[in-house]
């Protein structure tokens, strides 16, 4: 969901550093070839994320949400030489794509794709991380949260994907609607925190931005 006008969203693309010839090719090959293909970053989003990657310079980066693997692209163009970025989905049936995207590029021995449960893989990894990605299963986000508040340093940041859920967050919410419910405790959560500062930003469909002081 875009919170703008489309002929404003495309002077924004316009004046947007494009992206790359492998982010283009995963782009049209995932609108084609894969289901639910608005869940993939796209040309706005993913400069961002890089643009956020290359300001902190991350050693170790981690991915809630792998899809067919553009944003995690994205987000290793900021990588120090030596960093790595474990990325995580649940989802098998994407995995050989995601590793053939990944091996085209030149981040391909700095990137880690995991298959599995997201909350038991991270509670076992031994890592700082200096950025964080969530883009997963929304009912999960707080406990996601909760997991990496151990993990992170001052100054790392948390950047949490789909936080105004196509604008559900601020509608009459049906008690049995788990995922904005789930969405509404997170925002409140992070807000009312005094570890973090935040920022939610109107990016398709919100993207929360969370710094650990």
């Amino acid at each position: 969901m875009e919170f703008i006008d489309q002929n404003l969203m495309d002077y924004c693309l316009e004046h947007t550093t494009p992206e790359s010839l492998l982010l283009y090719k995963i782009n049209r090959e995932t609108h084609l070839e894969v289901l639910q293909p608005r869940m993939l970053s796209g040309n706005l989003q993913g400069r961002l994320l890089s643009f956020i990657s290359k300001l902190i310079q991350p050693k170790n980066i981690l991915e809630l949400g792998t899809y067919t693997g553009y944003s995690a692209l994205c987000l290793a163009e900021g990588l120090q030489n030596d960093g790595q970025l474990i990325t995580i989905d649940k989802n098998p049936e994407l995995e050989k794509r995601v590793q053939k995207y990944i091996s085209e590029s030149t981040y391909n021995q700095q990137i880690k794709l995991i298959i599995g449960d997201a909350l038991e893989i991270v509670s076992d990894i031994k890592l700082d991380f200096d950025l964080v990605f969530m883009d997963a299963d929304k009912q999960n986000y707080l406990n996601y949260f909760k997991i990496l508040e151990t993990k992170l340093k001052p100054g790392a940041v948390i950047i949490a994907d789909n936080v105004l859920w196509s604008g559900k967050v601020i509608q009459e919410v049906n008690s049995k609607d788990k995922d904005t419910v789930a969405l509404l405790e997170f925002n409140k959560y992070v807000q009312d925190s005094d570890q973090f500062e935040n920022i939610l930003l109107p990016i398709r469909d919100g993207l929360m931005v969370i710094r650990k002081k």
